[in-house]
């Protein structure tokens, strides 16, 4: 499984990500605001555009939304962006607004490359108002020309890391897993591995964006994160993904699947905490951070039945690919039955609440330096 691109249930089906990311929508939702503000506040058009000659072959503004997935979240994300560029434009205190035409926008939607992008260009309404292209490939490396990107955004994508790290499927390493699927319930040496690998995969990210963004450009990131700085996070995604975990092992106890498939299979997934993420910004050094914000989950509610449904919806649509390359098709249905009847009946349900109003989302805004620290 090292390497396999992950990618979310295609289609539009009762399983797909498009019928089953209202989590992630609202999310989305919650953050536009902040992205509007940053463009209002950061963004300097004048600048980044080099529109002094309305004759210019450059009066273009390039979004790379990175881990697009199939929609129609993403294309809430860009046409947020686009409308604040476009309030940016004709306000008076931009001086953009007075020099030149307003820019075309040109919209670039990324993910791996078993990505459903045919289901996500059906989807894309043809007066959208810019034209829009697809990319496919990790966002790990570089995926665009040198500093012809102005604003790049990505929603939910980040924590996914590039492999499972190799240490944690060694039998004969500290760092083995056995008998779970996450690092938070694990010995301190399984997290040791989980963050390493992030570190590597954050640092490849940062590096690519910084030679592709242009000097003054924004990149507006959100994801899950942890609020502890070890491996003790005991937010609701870690406890859910846990959760899976633990349904997997009842099914091996019972003969259903082989205990090995269980020992050697890892969610590719780390949720860094956010003095771990602006530590690793601070050491690329080509981006500064204008803006952050820790919000609560945008959907929450107790462990009803429809809520477990959801949820249960929701972690299939993201994870089926990965499960069913391991354990085979055949198991799914039946694997995420039992995942929503334990969802409902664990003692421990109550705490997925989050009554506490606990942040488990992270909205950073980066702003490309004019020069670097290296």
């Amino acid at each position: 499984m090292e390497r396999r691109p992950n990618c979310m249930n295609g289609g539009d089906g009762p399983t797909s990500y498009f019928q089953n990311s209202s989590h992630q929508r609202a999310g989305i939702s919650a953050a536009t605001a902040f992205i509007q503000d940053g463009i209002a506040e950061e963004l300097n058009l004048g600048v980044i555009l080099h529109n002094n000659d309305v004759n210019t072959a450059r009066n273009s503004f390039a979004i790379a939304d990175l881990g697009c997935s199939v929609g129609p979240n993403t294309f809430l994300a860009a046409e947020a962006i686009i409308e604040a560029v476009r309030l940016k434009y004709y306000s008076k205190s931009s001086p953009a607004g007075t020099a030149a035409a307003l820019p075309e926008f040109q919209v670039f939607f990324n993910d791996q490359v078993g990505n459903d992008f045919n289901t996500l260009f059906r989807s894309l309404r043809p007066d959208a108002g810019y034209f829009a292209a697809g990319v496919a490939g990790s966002f790990h490396r570089r995926l665009f020309p040198k500093s012809s990107i102005h604003f790049v955004h990505s929603s939910y994508a980040l924590p996914w890391l590039s492999r499972v790290p190799k240490e944690v499927r060694n039998e004969n390493s500290a760092s083995w897993n056995k008998g779970r699927i996450f690092y938070t319930e694990a010995p301190g040496e399984v997290w040791t591995a989980y963050a390493a690998q992030y570190a590597e995969d954050l640092r490849s990210f940062l590096q690519a964006r910084a030679e592709e963004v242009v000097i003054g450009g924004l990149m507006a990131l959100l994801f899950p994160f942890s609020q502890s700085e070890n491996s003790s996070d005991e937010s609701r995604l870690s406890r859910l993904f846990n959760l899976l975990g633990s349904t997997l092992v009842d099914m091996a106890k019972r003969g259903e699947i082989e205990e090995e498939k269980v020992d050697s299979f890892n969610l590719p997934i780390y949720l860094p905490s956010s003095t771990e993420f602006k530590a690793l910004v601070e050491e690329n050094g080509y981006f500064s951070v204008v803006r952050t914000e820790a919000m609560p989950p945008p959907v929450t509610g107790a462990v009803s039945e429809g809520f477990a449904r959801a949820v249960r919806m929701n972690m299939r649509a993201a994870n089926e690919g990965l499960i069913s390359n391991h354990f085979g098709s055949q198991v799914v249905d039946d694997l995420f039955e039992k995942y929503e009847k334990k969802l409902i009946v664990d003692s421990t349900s109550d705490l997925l609440e989050n009554s506490t109003g606990e942040a488990t989302e992270l909205f950073v805004l980066l702003k490309r330096k004019l020069n670097s620290c290296h």
